[in-house]
């Protein structure tokens, strides 16, 4: 295990204390990529002050990205074996660049159609309760830790764990989480593309004036009369046109592909590769497009549906609370999911896209504008879509819960059906799914940018040469094309719920408590929380009182929550059957779903081994090289063992503490 060495080389050592390069063993790294270099620093006038501590640190020039491998400058330069140069690292054109990338990756298809359906599913106003609650405890710790890693490292998921080898199985889990993500999320935007198709039609195809939905528009009110359910416009449009899923039995009976899909699937994939071939550059400027549109179309939605008879009765819906409700574990269990799922935490895209920034760029001030903005954009969303659905429940003269479905039928079934209602509906049926298609690209373009930056980072080459780069993008979209293939069949449907089921699950929730754990405790939150003041350099005092929350979270509260809600899921996951409609899933087929999620959280014990195998003496050497770092650098659990009325600055506790320190490095050298 190698530290940080701006951690390494900043400490105050022990008396007797051999240098830390004869403890741990030290390895090439790319100069510029990785977050365990040494920082090009400026000596300050006096010792720092760092809530109430004295730090004996230097400040790194806010105008410089780290380097990794300058010298300390007590001794002369050591003679290096002559490094490969690499192409210079891409930076964003501007803060806000980044900004809108980071808002157009987080609003997603997320806050228009599962937020809503978890906010009536979950008794309307009170889940916003719990809601707002894990984006205090979970979302913003975690966002901002993402973000000031591949920040502060310069570097991609994976090259990022340089700093702690030990957890780089952490990376490599992201990688396969991000992968199964885009995997189905541009299936989601093929559906798209095909009602944006659809919608250029008159009349639209799933609406009553249809010739070919007379006889179903003429038995609504007889068949619910009678208590039977019928099918509506656009759920048949949905189930036989789009999907076909009434051609399929099952998991097992995928069937042909359906070749409509499949152009739509291709399209996709070939637009999100003409984001990606100039990389920041390109996309950087297309984000000023696609972050802002979505939000156009949401304020035009949200008047419109308030000129709508019956529009006030699915606001109230929205926003009526049932606090019998927060009772529920199921209720919070959904708070925090939806968190991960609109926030983007844990699959690598936030720390691709904040390893692109400027060193010097404030994080604290990015995490609480995007992850408010989020937060925001989820809350303003259900009021356009509720209240078309209080307008839709009035038409139908049903209550405003049983109007919409879960998962995708929010977005494909009650959505086209609710704007064959407006007026001039062929414009606001374009107007909506342009709106879902932009929603749909910056996020899987968050996604893609994460497996790329991984691999660009291992693999330099590739990022120096760009015909190898276009060649590595082609090959890489053409394979999640064919793979997506899959999902377009007839039964299809049932393969992406299963994805999209466990692909965020719990593997999904291990990974980043892992993180948490791994920052906190194996590479020291104070040394992590000094790391970000060094990136803002001049730190205001707001800043530093932000930090104490953050580091209370990163210690107690957020693996706490993220253990309640691990533990819900498994219990969850035992006992309820998974469904896609009236279809219930095949043991085996959940089965299969576990060991998606199985297999990307066990990739941190298994590169965890590797990472010890390649490590020189025995394992209790390892071992005792672990216990080192755990205590000589994180001062926090050392002054949690020691009792809060331990000082560094009193005499006598820093004799302690160097006593400790002297003993442990004895036992690791």
């Amino acid at each position: 295990m190698k530290l940080l060495p701006a951690a390494r080389s900043d400490r105050a050592k022990a008396p007797g204390e051999p240098p830390m390069g004869k403890m741990l063993r030290e390895e090439p790294e790319l100069a510029g990529h990785s977050a365990g270099g040494t920082v090009a620093r400026q000596q300050r006038e006096g010792p720092a002050q760092l809530n109430g501590q004295t730090l004996s640190r230097d400040v790194v020039d806010p105008t410089s990205q780290p380097q990794f491998d300058s010298a300390p400058p007590s001794r002369a330069p050591s003679p290096a074996p002559p490094q490969e140069s690499h192409p210079p690292r891409e930076q964003w054109g501007g803060k806000y660049e980044f900004l809108l990338s980071c808002i157009g990756y987080c609003v997603g298809l997320g806050n228009v159609w599962r937020f809503p359906y978890l906010c009536y599913r979950n008794g309307g106003g009170v889940f916003l309760i719990p809601y707002f609650i894990m984006v205090l405890f979970t979302g913003l710790p975690l966002f901002l830790m993402e973000l000031s890693l591949g920040q502060y490292g310069a570097a991609g998921p994976i090259t990022v764990w340089k700093c702690c080898p030990l957890l780089k199985g952490i990376g490599i889990g992201m990688l396969c989480v991000s992968t199964l993500v885009c995997l189905y999320y541009n299936v989601i935007i093929a559906w798209t593309f095909f009602y944006l198709g659809s919608s250029f039609q008159s009349p639209l195809p799933w609406s009553c004036d249809a010739i070919t939905n007379v006889a179903l528009c003429g038995n609504v009110t007889v068949e619910n009369a009678t208590g039977i359910k019928s099918l509506s416009p656009s759920e048949v449009f949905w189930n036989e046109r789009v999907l076909g899923v009434v051609n399929s039995a099952g998991l097992n009976d995928p069937g042909p592909v359906r070749w409509q899909l499949a152009v739509c699937l291709l399209v996709a994939w070939f637009i999100i590769f003409l984001c990606m071939v100039k990389g920041i550059h390109s996309s950087g400027k297309v984000v000023y497009v696609t972050a802002t549109f979505p939000y156009f179309v949401l304020i035009v939605l949200i008047i419109r549906g308030a000129t709508l008879e019956g529009s006030l009765q699915g606001v109230a819906f929205y926003l009526t609370p049932d606090w019998e409700r927060l009772t529920s574990a199921q209720v919070w269990n959904d708070a925090a999911s939806q968190i991960f799922y609109s926030l983007g935490i844990g699959v690598g895209g936030l720390l691709s896209m904040a390893s692109y920034n400027k060193f010097d760029n404030n994080v604290i001030r990015d995490t609480l504008v995007i992850a408010i903005g989020n937060c925001g954009t989820s809350f303003f969303a259900g009021f356009a879509i509720f209240s078309i659905l209080g307008h839709m429940a009035w038409r139908k003269g049903v209550p405003v819960g049983q109007v919409a479905d879960s998962g995708p039928g929010l977005a494909f079934v009650a959505y086209p059906e609710a704007l064959t209602l407006l007026p001039g509906s062929i414009f606001w049926s374009i107007l909506f799914f342009l709106m879902l298609f932009m929603l749909g690209v910056d996020t899987l373009f968050g996604n893609m940018e994460g497996i790329t930056t991984a691999v660009l980072d291992e693999f330099p080459a590739l990022r120096r040469n760009m015909k190898y780069k276009l060649f590595f993008l082609g090959g890489l979209c053409f394979a999640f094309y064919l793979m997506g293939l899959l999902l377009v069949t007839d039964g299809g449907i049932y393969w992406f719920t299963l994805i999209d089921s466990f692909s965020t699950s719990f593997g999904l929730i291990i990974i980043t408590l892992f993180m948490c754990l791994g920052i906190s405790f194996f590479y020291g939150v104070n040394q992590f929380c000094q790391d970000i003041i060094d990136m803002i350099c001049r730190c205001p005092p707001w800043c530093s009182k932000v930090l104490l929350y953050f580091k209370a979270c990163w210690v107690f509260c957020t693996p706490f929550v993220l253990l309640f809600i691990l533990t819900y899921i498994f219990i969850d996951m035992y006992n309820t059957p998974l469904r896609y409609g009236s279809y219930v899933y095949p043991r085996w087929g959940k089965a299969l779903g576990v060991c998606m999620g199985a297999v990307c959280c066990l990739q941190i014990p298994v590169w965890a081994v590797v990472a010890m195998s390649n490590e020189s003496g025995t394992l209790r050497d390892v071992s005792c090289c672990c216990r080192h770092l755990f205590i000589v650098q994180n001062e926090f659990c050392f002054k949690f063992l020691l009792g809060n009325r331990f000082d560094l600055n009193h005499p006598a506790d820093k004799l302690h503490y160097e006593k400790v320190v002297s003993r442990e490095t004895r036992e690791v050298s």
